[in-house]
């Protein structure tokens, strides 16, 4: 059997990764349903998909679950099981816990959870449902290729094992001022531009997950540390890296440059010229059909909050080219 063309895209979380997956979905070639570890969703029934029906009334989602349970798998959008995080191993999970940190630790952390009982079979469990889940929603979108923006660079890992996959990586780098303050605030910067469209469509402050800014930077930095390890051991042929300033101030340009990675024809997408059916990020919920920069931070972020960024990832967001 043919392996299944991925595109997988590595970021920190809120650094555009749904916007770049709603353009790519645009894509004749190219289909994105947004995060397919699928976890997180929070009260399912009142989940909205992209195209505005609550997720458990989508059409294109019922058919999913139809198919992949036709295919023997125990499959509801609750429970999809394509999260190697979904263990229920407590032990296991602990040891899940500490993003990457390279190949000597990646290696004793491997080794540890070898000797875990059953975390072998879980694996193959998953990467079987992981290559399943992309057999069928290309098959429901009637495309060749499928992005998937979990944006975890563990996850990532696991996928370029999976002797089903062919994987591809687009690495999504904004500015670290901008992503920390959508973990200091996320519902007001991090989400739908409309409250009631919030947490998924259910609404909602969103002040549980809301950092100070000395944790939301340290955040961010381990984000672009993990990423970078993983990326160290694949070949520079594989992966892309492509600015979020970038892709919204010359989308055209942007874009074309991964299509030509990704070796698909070059194409014209909009934002919302077709139908979507993407799970993550609010935004995918708001009208707006023009690609904004949002810097947003440049006016929020005061020299106290400025202060604390630069001290804990200041360098980081250096060597990314950010002043």
């Amino acid at each position: 059997m043919a392996k299944i063309p991925v595109v997988y895209l590595l970021a920190a979380s809120h650094s555009g990764s749904t916007l770049l997956a709603l353009l790519l979905n645009g894509h004749p070639d190219l289909c994105s349903v947004g995060e397919l570890k699928v976890n997180s969703l929070g009260d399912v029934t009142r989940y909205r998909c992209s195209c505005g029906n609550f997720i458990l009334e989508c059409p294109f989602w019922t058919a999913v679950t139809r198919d992949m349970r036709r295919e023997g798998f125990d499959f509801s959008i609750e429970h999809t099981g394509t999260d190697f995080g979904g263990t229920d191993s407590a032990f296991a999970k602990r040891l899940l816990r500490p993003l990457h940190r390279g190949p000597v630790l990646e290696a004793l952390r491997d080794a540890l959870l070898f000797t875990v009982p059953g975390w072998s079979a879980h694996v193959r469990r998953v990467q079987a449902a992981n290559a399943a889940l992309m057999r069928t929603v290309l098959a429901s979108a009637g495309k060749a290729r499928i992005v998937d923006s979990s944006k975890i660079a563990g996850r990532l890992k696991y996928l370029l094992s999976n002797p089903s996959l062919d994987v591809r990586v687009v690495r999504l780098i904004r500015d670290g001022r901008a992503v920390a303050l959508t973990y200091v605030d996320p519902a007001r910067f991090a989400d739908s531009s409309r409250p009631e469209r919030r947490g998924g469509g259910m609404g909602g402050d969103r002040e549980s997950e809301r950092l100070d800014m000395a944790a939301a930077s340290h955040e961010w930095r381990r984000s672009q540390e993990e990423a970078a390890a993983v990326l160290r051991r694949l070949d520079s042929s594989r992966w892309t890296q492509l600015r979020y300033e970038d892709l919204c101030r010359d989308p055209g340009k942007e874009l074309g440059r991964v299509f030509s990675f990704l070796g698909v024809a070059a194409a014209t997408v909009t934002l919302r010229g077709t139908e979507h059916h993407v799970v993550g990020n609010g935004m995918r919920l708001d009208d707006t059909r023009e690609v904004r920069l949002d810097e947003r931070w440049r006016q929020a972020l005061g020299p106290a909050e400025l202060e604390t960024f630069e001290r804990v990832a200041g360098e980081t967001n250096r060597r990314l080219g950010y002043s």
